[in-house]
């Protein structure tokens, strides 16, 4: 503050300087003049100072003014440091908010934010496409307006939001479960979380299905096993009945143990995760031990083929390749009436990928089943998969040990002309 008044005085003493010496040689009015134009210089140059900062600010380019000599200097300098450390803390603010927005887009949850009186005030895409909403045209609006679902407006409403809300038929095809929970934060807003339940549901219906149908199919033969016991217990039957009721227990604990070792098989499948060992499976010791097994299952009823059009032999897990293609044969052959074909093949195709096929001539499959074939106790048809001593999980596993081995299995099939189950395996699983 001295400074600036020591400046002021100074600039008066040089224009009385000034008028003083004018007026004592060329008169009163050049003296004024004089004074005038000493008084004149330092505001012109304030002037071109605060037109040059004026040009700056508006192009948003102080920081790169060149600076002016004198008081202007400093004032300049001051200036330009303040609004360098104001668009550094700017940038760095948004470069944290682009961050905050970019990880909530990333978030496989949905994400809405709401104000005091539930407007929009920002949401991710995964919300957009859970909700059919567009940020830029829903923007401050009010999101019951928007979510007219019953149960959404009820929960709204109510206000209590310590337990998440459940809502089916949602998304873009109506198919999707959704699980919301509104948290409240800040200053009256409330964070809107969506997440996608949907396997969740899926699995936890399939766990529900697989219960029960465990428990049917294991109902089933231990009844009959206990009615054949009450029968033996209660009456006296010579030897000829109770061989033939022990032949007829024998049959379904036979059943119940295909049951049980079948589902021991399917759980190991899907507790192990990793893709199957590389070890070098023989083609032909595998043929061999799949055509024996073929022919005593089958007894003659069937027209049996086998056929290796490529040597090259399949890496993988011994065990479960085995089981994957003993089990095709065996559906073909429990499902194939008598004197009907059936065809075993291994060969390579033309992007040397493996494939182990087995076509048979039977009364084929509609199209409706074919996509829940693998599912586990699935049936074309129930009562024929009995007769037959199918225990309904074949399927299941042979995709399980195909997921293993990285392969697909592919079912064809025409209603009265019969079906076809081909496993191929990449060019990766095959040896030379």
């Amino acid at each position: 503050m001295l400074s600036v008044i020591s400046r002021f005085i100074v600039l008066i003493c040089l224009a009385f300087l000034a008028a003083y010496i004018a007026s004592s040689n060329l008169g009163p009015f050049l003296g004024v003049a004089a004074a005038i134009a000493v008084l004149a210089v330092p505001l012109i140059y304030s002037y071109i100072n605060l037109a040059r900062l004026r040009k700056f600010t508006l192009s948003d380019s102080v920081e790169s003014m060149p600076l002016p000599s004198g008081y202007w200097e400093e004032i300049f300098f001051r200036l330009q440091r303040l609004v360098r450390n104001l668009k550094q803390q700017i940038l760095s603010i948004e470069k944290q908010h682009n961050r905050f927005i970019e990880a909530f887009q990333a978030s496989p949850n949905g994400i809405v934010m709401l104000d005091s009186e539930d407007h929009i005030e920002w949401c991710n895409g995964i919300a957009e496409r859970f909700f059919g909403l567009s940020f830029k045209r829903d923007a401050l609006q009010k999101i019951n307006f928007l979510i007219r679902r019953p149960e959404f407006i009820q929960y709204l409403f109510k206000r209590a939001f310590e337990d998440p809300l459940l809502m089916e038929r949602m998304g873009p095809n109506s198919n999707l479960s959704l699980m919301l929970q509104i948290f409240p934060f800040g200053d009256q807003r409330h964070l809107l979380l969506v997440q996608d339940v949907t396997d969740l549901q899926k699995a936890d219906a399939m766990r529900r299905d697989f219960v029960a149908n465990v428990s049917h199919e294991m109902r089933t033969p231990i009844t009959v096993l206990m009615g054949f016991l009450e029968t033996m217990q209660s009456l006296d039957l010579d030897r000829s009945q109770q061989s033939q009721y022990f032949e007829m227990m024998m049959s379904q604990a036979q059943r119940m143990k295909s049951l049980v070792e079948d589902l021991l098989t399917l759980a190991n499948l899907e507790a192990n995760t990793l893709p199957a060992p590389t070890q070098v499976i023989s083609i032909t010791t595998l043929m061999a031990l799949l055509k024996n097994d073929a022919e005593a299952l089958s007894q003659g009823h069937h027209t049996l083929s086998f056929e290796i059009s490529n040597p090259n032999n399949l890496m993988g897990e011994e065990r479960e390749i085995l089981s994957a293609f003993g089990n095709l044969v065996s559906n073909a052959i429990r499902y194939t009436p008598d004197a009907a074909s059936i065809q075993v093949r291994w060969s390579i195709n033309e992007r040397g990928e493996g494939e182990f096929s087995v076509v048979d001539t039977g009364p084929g499959i509609a199209s409706e089943h074919l996509s829940r074939l693998t599912e586990r106790f699935y049936r074309v048809d129930r009562s024929r998969s009995r007769d037959t001593g199918g225990t309904g999980l074949g399927l299941a596993i042979v995709k399980h040990i195909a997921n293993r081995h990285q392969a697909q299995l592919i079912i064809t099939s025409t209603p009265g002309q019969g079906s076809t189950f081909t496993l191929r395996f990449p060019k990766e699983r095959i040896s030379a």
